[in-house]
């Protein structure tokens, strides 16, 4: 008992001591002429001897302020700012006590004649923007652009890189109001220096159709703009860094840009033999894979994506790649024309040693399929991107995205797999080698017109098309045996030629009125065509002619199909400065042809819908700091021919497909609700969400085993399949002397319900799984940088008439990551992380430390880093992971790197032209309000 009322005692005086370190500046803003509360203006506190921001705010709904901020002995400014109300000053010599200073008025007139030292706010909120003053929060003279995010209030950057602000995830990040190579920015974030932003705005992010037009966001995004400081928008940067380290492993990498007002040219290229498919030049660990960033462009597959084309492996093995790439953008005729485009090759190989052993679920048993695969894959992409926005005259914007993409690969294994039931008997085996090599050719284009009247009516037109051409040459040289049934084994060598072709057009257009105060009508089609072609023709190896030249007929078949969907529509739009609301109604004409031929055989089948299209979003602001959202959509996917046409796919021995006529059209209900508030004053905010698809009518496998286990697929309907998914998130800020703390954490709930069929029985699965996190950060000036995370991933499913009544899975990773300045030039990283699976099968790990630091000196100005790194220093990376789904529990391991060290140099120039920075005694610098 005497214990915890000492430590509430040690509490207590420490909170008193520390309270009695702080001093409240409170009071009301208003506006002078309206003599009306200000929401939303910026409070803050700057020292009168550098402008430098001590401490910042802003007022609530009734214009309060309470800026609380340690005792400062040297002379202040205390500011309140609005962009349009106006501003209010007052300087202080000394800040030792409580000041409270009533009603102050925000005046839009400044009296020049009392010119004061002061620096801009460091926060703004406009309507539709929030925007931060890059300059108000204090970084490392080296930081890049990610480092400045994090010392944002309500930014929050995951392990994964993912960035949300306010609650929301951004999905596009901007340089000057363009990509920077690409949308989702992470180039941006982790190699332009910090010092060379001047602001950071946050907007709700918007389609083109919606840009052009001025309309609200209908998603549930943030987008991220960074404004280039106009006195450093002229200049060269430059990066580059190689290595190189034991078992032969190296990277590469450089980057240089070139800024001179609207001009910007940035060249980038990296090579690596670390399983970093994309580029990377994170600032301790370069592209060390697995370390505290994942490498850009990464997704959870191991490949990457760009403009949404995605390239790269399956991130599986041990993959060598190369990356090069250009990215332009300009503007003309006094930026009436704005231009951008990016050119991409990539290359990577990927070699991988796999072993998976899978239980199959069947009603009434189970069977396990043990196999072991030899692979290589390598993959060659050109990517070519360009954006086009010509402003004709005030009222008419036209735009541009033409993008061609061309992909090539090549992948051979060699494999040996069986299948044996409980008892351990064996029921079939196989094994053999397999070739393929693969191209794929893609043009794009989306050309959005927009034109305004001077009745305020608005007409859109949109267009796009999307053109592939794939074909495939594979070779398959396979054995497989059947033990239960004595029917025939299955010996192939056979060449297989795959041609696919697919076209697709849309056409939208959209008239738009007003009809009523801030409330508009809109009355628009949308059109939209696809054709595809998928033929498939093998071939047997002849030996009489040492060449493949008769043809299979069982397994070649032509697949085409012709779709069409006129969908005329009216949509009720209303636009409020606190609400926007946007209803859309319409009919659904759908039409699709399907075609096939299969052993001489020609198949056809038409199908005709008339549906409705529904669609509704919308969001409500309370405050600055918070809003509810909100979206519901309706939507209609046509079975494919392939799902249709009753034709046999019998190229997997094991594994036979074939389609079924009577499938109905996959319907799906789509609702989102959101809330998200932060509390500048407090630097605390949260959000709250809730999310499901139901699908009224749903596609699966209905799955038929014989008695060698081979499985025979076809597809049936199902009702009533749904999925659910809420959450809570929340984040706090706070400072105490040189320390800058973040907590964050929150929770996720999945639950899922499906129908599906195995064995020609049907069964139920329902999926419950929570997911609770939690993060700390604490930077100790620019000495230290300590950062604790953990999530634990519980799931658990629950089945009903299966083999199995239930089963459970948790998963914990916990992890450290520090990053050490001190002493001076040296830099020392770690980056520690546990992973515990509580349910993966024997012969497999179940747990793992992963540990990689890294210790760089910078020398000669800075401008060059010598560095050392070591991967997986406890040398226990393994990449065995389990899978559950409703119909089987996979256990895999792959290759995965192991420990090795590097050595590598880095280089550095920044050179910037521009104005030179006032210094002591040069004139003070006026505080200009916009």
């Amino acid at each position: 008992m005497f214990r915890p009322f000492l430590l509430i005692l040690f509490f207590a005086f420490f909170s008193y001591n520390f309270a009695q370190e702080k001093v409240n500046i409170t009071g009301t803003a208003i506006d002078e002429i309206l003599q009306t509360p200000v929401e939303a203006a910026t409070v803050y506190l700057s020292l009168k001897r550098d402008s430098t921001v001590v401490e910042y705010s802003i007022t609530d709904a009734e214009g309060n302020f309470n800026l609380e901020v340690k005792k400062i002995e040297k002379p202040v400014f205390f500011t309140v700012s609005d962009d349009l109300s106006g501003s209010y000053q007052i300087d202080f010599e000394s800040l030792t006590e409580n000041k409270n200073l009533g009603e102050v008025q925000l005046k839009t007139v400044i009296d020049l004649e009392g010119v004061v030292i002061s620096g801009a706010p460091p926060i703004r909120i406009k309507t539709d923007t929030l925007e931060f003053n890059a300059s108000s929060f204090k970084v490392r003279p080296d930081a890049n652009v990610e480092t400045l995010l994090k010392q944002l209030p309500g930014v929050e950057i995951d392990e994964e890189g993912k960035i949300t602000v306010n609650g929301k995830e951004v999905n596009q990040i901007l340089v000057n109001g363009k990509p920077f190579f690409d949308k989702d920015g992470k180039i941006a974030l982790q190699n332009l220096p910090a010092n060379l932003i001047n602001k950071v705005q946050v907007t709700d992010t918007k389609t083109k159709k919606e840009e052009l037009s001025g309309d609200k966001a209908s998603g549930n995004n943030s987008s991220i703009n960074l404004t280039i400081d106009e006195d450093k928008n002229k200049g060269f940067m430059l990066k580059a860094m190689g290595g190189y380290g034991t078992d032969d492993r190296y990277e590469s990498s450089l980057m240089a840009n070139y800024f001179k007002g609207n001009t910007r040219l940035s060249i980038l290229g990296s090579s690596n033999n670390i399983n970093s498919v994309g580029f990377s030049m994170n600032d301790i660990f370069d592209n060390m894979s697995g370390g505290r960033n994942r490498s850009v462009w990464m997704n959870d597959s191991g490949s990457f994506s760009i403009n949404g084309i995605n390239f790269g492996g399956s991130g599986n093995g041990i993959t060598q790649s190369n990356v090069g790439g250009i990215n332009y953008s300009d503007s003309w005729a006094d930026e009436d024309i704005e231009f951008n485009g990016s050119y991409y090759y990539t290359d990577s190989d990927t070699k991988n040693n796999n072993r998976t052993v899978q239980q199959n679920l069947l009603p009434d048993n189970l069977y396990t399929t043990t196999s072991v695969t030899k692979s290589r894959n390598q993959s060659y992409n050109h990517n070519f991107t360009t954006e086009l926005e010509v402003k004709i005259d005030s009222t008419s914007t036209i735009w541009f995205e033409p993008g061609y993409a061309y992909n090539k690969t090549k992948s051979s294994s060699i494999f040996d797999k069986n299948s044996v039931n409980e008892a351990g008997e064996l029921l079939n085996e196989s094994n053999g080698t397999t070739e393929d090599e693969k191209s794929k050719q893609t043009f794009s284009n989306n050309i959005n017109f927009f034109k305004s009247f001077r009745n305020k009516s608005k007409l859109n037109l949109e267009f796009s098309n999307s053109n592939s051409r794939d074909k495939a040459d594979a070779y398959n040289i396979s054995n497989t045996y059947f033990y239960q049934s004595g029917d025939a084994d299955d010996i192939r060598n056979q060449y297989t030629q795959d041609r696919n072709q697919s076209d697709e057009f849309e056409f939208n257009l959209e008239y738009e009125i007003p009809v009523l105060d801030s409330a508009y009508l809109a009355l628009g089609s949308d059109y939209a065509i696809r054709n595809r072609t998928d033929n498939t023709y093998t071939f047997n190896y002849d030996e009489t002619f040492q060449d493949y030249v008769t043809q299979n007929e069982f397994l070649s078949f032509e697949y085409a199909s012709d779709f069409y969907n006129i969908n005329p529509y009216a949509a009720f739009k209303w636009r409020k400065k606190k609400f926007n609301l946007s209803l859309n109604g319409g009919v659904q004409f759908l039409s699709q042809k399907n075609n096939g031929n299969y052993l001489s055989e020609t198949y056809f089948q038409r199908q005709d819908y008339t549906l409705p299209s529904i669609s509704a979003n919308g969001n409500y602001r309370f405050g600055k700091g918070n809003s509810l959202y909100f979206n519901y959509s309706y939507s209609v996917d046509l079975p494919s021919a392939q799902q249709l046409l009753p034709i046999e796919n019998r190229n997997n021995p094991l594994n036979y497909y074939i389609g079924n006529p009577d499938l109905d059209p996959t319907k799906t209900h789509n609702v989102y609700f959101g809330y998200n508030n932060f509390n500048f004053q407090t630097r605390t905010g949260y959000n709250v969400y809730f999310g499901g698809n139901f699908n009224e009518v749903a596609i699966t496998n209905f799955r038929s085993i014989d008695e060698d286990f081979v499985t025979t697929s076809t597809y049936r309907n199902v009702h009533g399949n749904y999925n659910l998914w809420a959450g809570v998130n929340g984040n706090k800020s706070f400072t105490k002397g040189k320390s800058k703390f973040r907590l964050g954490g929150g929770i996720g709930v999945n639950h899922s319900s499906n129908k599906g069929f195995v064995d020609g029985a049907e069964y139920l699965s329902k999926i419950i799984s929570l997911s609770p996190r939690v993060n700390f950060n604490w930077d100790l000036g620019e000495i230290l940088t300590v950062n604790p995370s953990y999530n634990l991933r519980y799931q658990f499913t629950d089945y009903e008439n299966y083999q199995i009544e239930n089963s459970t899975n948790i998963v914990h990773t916990a992890k450290l990551t520090t990053t050490n300045y001190w002493p001076k030039n040296f830099v020392f990283g770690n980056d520690f992380s546990y992973t515990y699976n509580s349910n993966i099968a024997d012969g497999f790990k179940k747990d793992f430390f992963l540990w990689n630091t890294s210790l760089a000196y910078n020398f000669w100005k800075d401008k060059l880093t010598f560095k050392v790194k070591v991967y997986d220093i406890l040398n226990q990376n393994t990449g065995d992971r389990r899978t559950v789904s409703d119909t089987y529990i996979s256990d895999v391991q792959n290759d995965v790197l192991k420990r090795y060290l590097m050595f590598s140099l880095g280089f550095k120039l920044d050179k910037f032209g521009g104005k030179k920075e006032r210094g002591p005694g040069r004139g003070p610098r006026m505080m200009i309000f916009d």
